[in-house]
């Protein structure tokens, strides 16, 4: 929607509340005023105004960084609770004894499962982009571990050095048995719960925004609700809606028709307006838990299944290869498209197969794959810590306009 659909909605709004020209023509100043706040809000980046982005940045992290400190303070009982079971299991760590080995367990296990529910929040919120991590780190790590178990015919890689890199087990293995798809999908069971545990919990912030707007009566502006408040009018005039607008009234109707098993079967598939469901779910009241659960039910078990068994399959070891055979059948570029990935799927199989202590030799770490994926993996999070901080710095923007707001209308 543009700056006239804007106009349209906000006049829409106003209209049978405004009776005289007066107020009428206040209102049109405000909204100008608005769209004009927007405008130059859109505009706040750092490829266009850096030096202004990284002051407000700056400024936003220290209101936040103050704000936080005092909730902190203000819930110092459970910050003292907290300090004290930390402080004890360092001391029972840091103790000699057999329970030292249970612990650096649970330790590593505890590392282990909070790095793939991070990547998970990451990819969830995002703070406006989301940084795509199934692409750069879960995907990657379910195919290295498929290829692995193909080529080692066995998933008993020894801890360490997996996770961290995978080797094939030292004892002989029985070239007889056959790796199964439930075997591989087993092994990798554990971080693709979690990663999608943590896309779960990301989704927490749009239902608690839009049920803490339903529950104070506050109506948000700019574009935190405004694209469900436009949907809602929109109802009104279906000849106006778009093919991208009845998807997503569709979504708000199953969610809100169906409860938890509508929430369940949007969380259950690849569906980028579950953002909405999530403030569909919050500006209609429906309870915490049954928001939440569907949400996590449907990502980290149902959603999670069906990544694992694509990536699995994809990366077959017969299905693969004839893959990368096809490449020879591109035009001009075919040939020179095939020999890069056979190179590499063969370096992946000797590193595989080294033994214990030897590290990958120089010339892995040349492949031209391996150095695309790097480049690649480094962009993207250079984009996402770009867009935190423009996301940052046009909070504050946005803080200081409505502050500036509140003072009129404390004045008139």
């Amino acid at each position: 929607m543009g700056e006239t659909a804007t106009l349209k909605r906000h006049s829409s709004k106003s209209s049978g509340k405004q009776a005289n020209g007066s107020s009428m023509a206040n209102v049109t100043s405000s909204l100008e005023e608005k769209l004009a706040e927007k405008e130059e809000r859109e505009k706040l980046v750092l490829w266009r105004r850096p030096i202004q982005t990284l002051h407000y940045f700056v400024r936003e992290c220290g209101i936040l960084f103050v704000e936080y400190m005092i909730k902190l303070w203000n819930n110092k009982r459970t910050v003292l609770l907290v300090s004290l079971l930390i402080g004890s299991y360092y001391l029972v760590y840091k103790t000699p004894g057999p329970h030292q080995l249970v612990l650096q367990r649970i330790e590593k296990e505890f590392w282990w499962c909070s790095w793939w529910v991070w990547l998970g929040i990451l990819s969830s919120v995002g703070l406006g982009t989301g940084l795509h991590t199934f692409l750069l780190y879960l995907g990657p790590h379910i195919a290295s571990v498929t290829l692995a178990a193909y080529s080692c015919n066995s998933v008993n890689f020894p801890s360490p050095p997996y996770p961290d890199d995978i080797m094939c087990p030292e004892e002989d293995v029985s070239q007889g048995k056959d790796m199964s798809i439930l075997t591989i999908m087993s092994k990798v069971r554990l971080e693709a719960f979690m990663w999608g545990a943590g896309t779960a919990l990301g989704e927490l912030p749009p239902y608690f925004m839009a049920r803490g707007a339903r529950l104070s009566g506050y109506d948000p502006d700019d574009e935190e609700m405004a694209e469900f408040e436009e949907l809602q009018r929109l109802k009104e005039r279906p000849e106006d809606m778009s093919f991208i607008d009845r998807a997503k009234l569709s979504v708000e109707k199953l969610v809100e028709r169906v409860g938890f098993f509508g929430i369940l079967a949007c969380a259950s598939i690849p569906n980028p307006l579950f953002d909405l469901a999530g403030i569909t779910c919050g500006h209609f009241l429906v309870p915490f838990w049954t928001f939440f659960g569907a949400t996590l039910i449907g990502k980290a078990i149902i959603k999670m299944h069906i990544q694992k068994m694509f990536v699995i399959i994809a990366f077959n070891e017969s299905l693969l290869a004839r893959a990368v055979g096809l490449l020879a059948f591109v035009p001009v570029i075919g040939a020179k498209l095939e020999q890069p990935f056979k190179t590499f799927l063969e370096k992946q199989k000797q590193k595989f197969h080294r033994k214990p202590g030897t590290g990958p030799t120089t010339q892995d770490d040349k492949n031209i794959l391996a150095w695309i994926f790097e480049k690649l993996i480094l962009l993207m999070i250079i984009y996402f810590v770009l867009s935190i901080v423009n996301s940052f710095a046009q909070s504050y923007h946005k803080r200081i306009h409505k502050s500036e707001r509140e003072k009129k209308l404390a004045q008139d």
